[in-house]
């Protein structure tokens, strides 16, 4: 096995922040300093868990984003793929809204220390609610080698967090900054 990456834990002040934005309320002490960094749960395991920095309960067609409290300092040409834990999918339809998450290897040079956000779904049709306890592993990342096209010009350096990359894009003909 390659060692590509190393999982670390945001800062507690870009985890307030990014909580209160969430939620519009200031995370209990605990939250941060209780926040568990993802692992395998056996070595045959491809993924990685993350875990619930808090409770949190789905209703049928609910989701929340979950600020997970973690970044990963991932190796040049590999990425990192986030997936609704395989138990959650199958038993509720738990999805991420983005069908996958895809956190870049720059991702961790961030503005917002490459904090990794989960958003998440209920997406039951069987009335289930979800019910996620504060260190329930609810999402896995399995770490993908990639390549790049042998015509590749990308320079350009990451500034912003989640999105930046195609709102830097959207902004360029008219010379202005994107809100953050």
């Amino acid at each position: 096995m390659k060692r590509i990456a190393k999982f670390h834990k945001v800062s507690k002040k870009q985890f307030d922040l990014d909580w209160e934005d969430t939620f519009a309320k200031t995370a209990e002490e605990s939250v941060h300093e209780d926040i568990k960094l993802p692992k395998r749960a056996t070595s045959g395991s491809a993924g990685y868990d993350f875990f619930a920095p808090a409770d949190f309960v789905l209703k049928p067609g609910e989701s929340v984003k979950i600020p997970t409290g973690i970044r990963a300092e991932i190796a040049e040409g590999w990425v990192l793929k986030l997936y609704p834990r395989s138990g959650l999918g199958f038993k509720y339809r738990l999805q991420m809204n983005n069908t996958v998450g895809i956190i870049d290897s720059d991702y961790f040079y961030a503005d917002n220390e490459g904090h990794i956000m989960a958003k998440i779904m209920n997406d039951t049709n069987e009335n289930r609610t979800v019910e996620l306890k504060k260190g329930d592993a609810f999402m896995q990342g399995v770490f993908v080698e990639y390549g790049i096209t042998v015509d590749d010009d990308a320079k350009e350096i990451r500034h912003g967090g989640i999105g930046s990359t195609s709102r830097r894009e959207m902004f360029a003909d008219d010379k202005v900054e994107p809100e953050r």
